[in-house]
């Protein structure tokens, strides 16, 4: 009886967990492949990791279902119950609370301020992803060229199309056009946490319109993330993820013939674990990041043997891929952990000088110059959050507990006015929660994004499988077809960078060995 072929998965993230759920329940019971999960770390998950923070459910990693209009994983946490909970939860009030507005110097900025750069700033973004109706036809001549450079452009014709606006007053060393500029650069911040691009003249203009979000609002999963992702795991028997097994190296047979000496039992993958054990297979997908990706096809590494085809390594070195990392502080008024209404820290916007600037606040450390906001997780709580990207978000990960406290303490201290909320300038932070996606070898980062120099054909370059066979050799039957496939949030065109692109690049290439079988006659 011949060998059931045998189908390795590396990851159980969503990616993996997903192709496994798939190939697990469409062939019954497992009765036509040998399926293995194998997982380096020694949780399920990958950049989904729900955790606690003082009584609360947070998200280290993956946070939003982004539009709930269609999205697979709404549809899985609702069927599951995983949108209600008694436990409190990361923003379980969505957005509840209008953010303050402050610039370094205990400036409170008005509406009159704000407002007009925040509209200009969301058109643009509008514009830039094609949202705007008479934008349909195309870019309009923005081609070969960044969401940076674009965003800019609009700021200066902004300022061109409003030269007589008065001169602002009370506002310390804040000019008009300093505060427009630093409120202009708190949304480009923000947008640098949502793409990953540390610098957004890095990020490709052309391929912003290609990225698609389902329709309704977006929302945080009450029982956690991880709650979808134990459903996908739960339907697979015991021993089918292996915890613990980080491979070093995969060996495939792109240029394998079947000659009159074949062994018909012999797999042509070999993957080697860093323990020094060895498992064959038949098929790999791969869904590690393409931060691992990245640095298992550079020059010194060799995760490949042979190494992937140029038309691969050329996709994995030009797409973005970026970091973003999560600050948690609780906070205690006047010493005292329960916050009551009057002592409500408020949801800030944060306005800041340049690091360069000679107005700059000395005591504010540079790492907290990008940071766009600082916000209690939900109303009332007195945990609160930041986002970091980019240098900012690696520095983050060395900073110990106390630097972190000082240098928080010192901004907050430096944005809000002393003269109505004293509490709050002199705050409390009593314990830190922080992810470190950078620096941790399983990810390298957080997710992908398109670089200025690639292209969304990139990302489907990412998810075509090996070897590559023209069909002249596939009429020859002369390889072992679909050794390697390639899934993840990096390898989906239009819904990269997020948990349901992710989960959908798990189904496609589970869809792709079941139709490779089914043509089989299997």
């Amino acid at each position: 009886m011949a060998k059931k072929p045998r189908i390795v998965i590396i990851g159980a993230g969503m990616s993996g967990l997903t192709a496994a759920n798939k190939l697990y329940t469409s062939t019954s019971s497992n009765d036509l492949f040998e399926l293995v999960v194998v997982e380096g770390g020694h949780r399920i998950g990958g950049r989904i990791n729900t955790s606690e923070f003082c009584g609360d459910r947070i998200e280290m990693g993956a946070t939003w279902i982004h539009g709930i209009g269609g999205s697979p994983l709404h549809q899985i946490a609702r069927e599951i119950h995983a949108l209600e909970s008694e436990q409190p939860w990361e923003c379980m009030d969505g957005f509840s609370d209008e953010p303050n507005t402050v610039a370094e110097g205990g400036f409170e900025l008005n509406a009159s301020i704000v407002d007009p750069i925040s509209t200009l700033f969301n058109n643009l973004m509008d514009f830039a992803q094609g949202k705007l109706a008479q934008d349909s036809a195309g870019s309009g001549g923005f081609g070969n060229q960044s969401v940076g450079a674009f965003l800019r452009q609009g700021l200066d014709a902004y300022w061109d199309s409003c030269k007589d606006h008065e001169e602002l007053s009370g506002y310390g060393k804040w000019s008009r056009k300093l505060l427009e500029e630093a409120i202009f650069a708190m949304h480009e911040n923000t947008q640098r946490t949502y793409t990953s691009a540390g610098d957004l003249f890095n990020l490709d203009f052309e391929a912003e319109r290609e990225y698609r979000m389902f329709p309704g609002e977006e929302i945080t999963i009450s029982k956690g993330y991880l709650s979808v992702i134990q459903h996908l795991a739960s339907v697979l028997p015991p021993g089918v993820i292996q915890l613990g097994r980080k491979v070093t190296r995969i060996e495939w047979q792109p240029e394998s013939k079947k000659s009159n000496g074949y062994d018909s039992s012999s797999r042509p993958v070999k993957i080697h674990f860093c323990d020094g054990s060895v498992m064959l297979a038949d098929h790999v997908v791969v869904t590690v990041s393409l931060g691992v990706l990245k640095a298992g096809t550079g020059q010194d590494s060799g995760l490949f043997n042979p190494p992937l085809p140029p038309f691969k390594t050329e996709a994995i070195s030009k797409l973005g891929y970026g970091v973003v990392n999560k600050l948690f502080l609780q906070w205690s008024p006047n010493g005292n952990r329960t916050a009551e209404e009057k002592h409500k820290f408020p949801s800030l916007q944060t306005v800041f000088h340049p690091r360069q600037s000679e107005f700059r606040h000395e005591k504010i450390p540079w790492w907290m110059r990008r940071t766009a906001s600082l916000s209690p997780i939900y109303s009332n709580s007195n945990v609160l959050l930041s986002w970091f990207a980019g240098k900012e978000a690696l520095e983050l990960e060395t900073l110990s507990d106390e630097e972190i406290i000082n240098g928080v303490s010192a901004t907050v201290s430096g944005l809000l006015p002393t003269h109505n909320s004293p509490e709050f300038c002199k705050p409390r932070f009593v314990k830190v929660l922080k992810s470190k996606w950078g620096s941790d070898p399983l990810f390298l980062g957080s997710y992908s994004y398109v670089a200025v120099g690639s292209s969304g054909a990139d990302l489907d370059t990412m998810a075509e499988p090996l070897p590559k066979i023209g069909s002249s050799e596939l009429d020859q039957g002369v390889h072992y077809p679909l050794q390697i496939l390639f899934a993840g949030e990096a390898t989906h065109r239009t819904h990269y960078s997020t948990t349901h692109g992710a989960y959908f690049s798990g189904l496609r290439e589970a869809n792709r060995l079941l139709q490779h079988y089914s043509c089989l006659g299997a």
